[in-house]
């Protein structure tokens, strides 16, 4: 029998290629989609495809969309500074992108229906995140809810399922599981401002969940810094 298919939402940072990674180990044939949604810098979608390359990925596509048109995050206005004084408990923070995970979501959702695949993959996590409302464990739950309401495979009968194998876990227990799993860290872009080469800066709220999951899991921190 041929292996079950998967689209994995894959962005080319640490979360994502850890759960690409799962989803092989899972017996998944995968199908990475990353998503050009007019953030700050390409570097990150060039990882995405040396990701997808190493990890085995049956096929990988680039869906574009232009958050960038209403602004709104600093990841996608560019008069919005990125944040570099260290994460802060409590509310939003203003690298927060509006609708981001719902309009990712619903592209890998098309791309599944079309690849007849029952299950999503996606790198969200609610324990060591920056506070954004899409990545909870309700959203991910409502959003299973209503993707087989709305497609014609879940009318049909023919559930489908969303994936979120990181939401419950630490940065270093990402880490470790990935690790574990073969992931290239090296490879892999997470800065919220990572310059054309891939380097990071070291000093927003990315990088610093990122660099003290490797220091929780006991583990050299292999990303390359401006």
């Amino acid at each position: 029998m041929s292996a079950p298919r998967a689209v994995v939402l894959l962005s080319g940072g640490l979360d994502s290629a850890t759960c690409l990674a799962i989803a092989r180990a899972e017996g998944f044939e995968t199908y990475a989609l990353s998503v050009a949604y007019g953030q700050r810098h390409a570097a990150e979608l060039n990882a995405a495809t040396r990701v997808a390359a190493a990890l085995g990925a049956k096929a990988h596509r680039v869906g574009h969309v232009d958050l960038g048109q209403f602004g709104g995050s600093a990841l996608t206005d560019a008069n919005i500074a990125v944040p570099t004084s260290g994460v802060e408990a409590g509310g939003i923070p203003v690298t927060y992108v509006p609708a981001r995970n719902t309009v990712m979501l619903s592209l890998a959702l098309g791309w599944a229906e079309v690849l007849k695949a029952n299950a999503i993959f996606v790198g969200v996590n609610a324990v060591d995140y920056s506070g954004y409302p899409d990545c909870r464990p309700a959203f991910i739950a409502a959003f299973e809810t209503m993707a087989n309401l709305a497609t014609k495979v879940g009318v049909e009968g023919a559930r489908l399922h969303i994936h979120a194998p990181l939401i419950d876990l630490s940065k270093a227990q990402i880490v470790q599981r990935g690790t574990a799993l073969g992931v290239d860290y090296a490879m892999t872009v997470s800065c919220y401002q990572a310059n054309d080469e891939g380097q990071a800066c070291g000093q927003c709220d990315a990088c610093r969940l990122r660099r003290a999951g490797f220091e929780a899991a006991g583990l050299a921190d292999p990303t390359r810094y401006a």
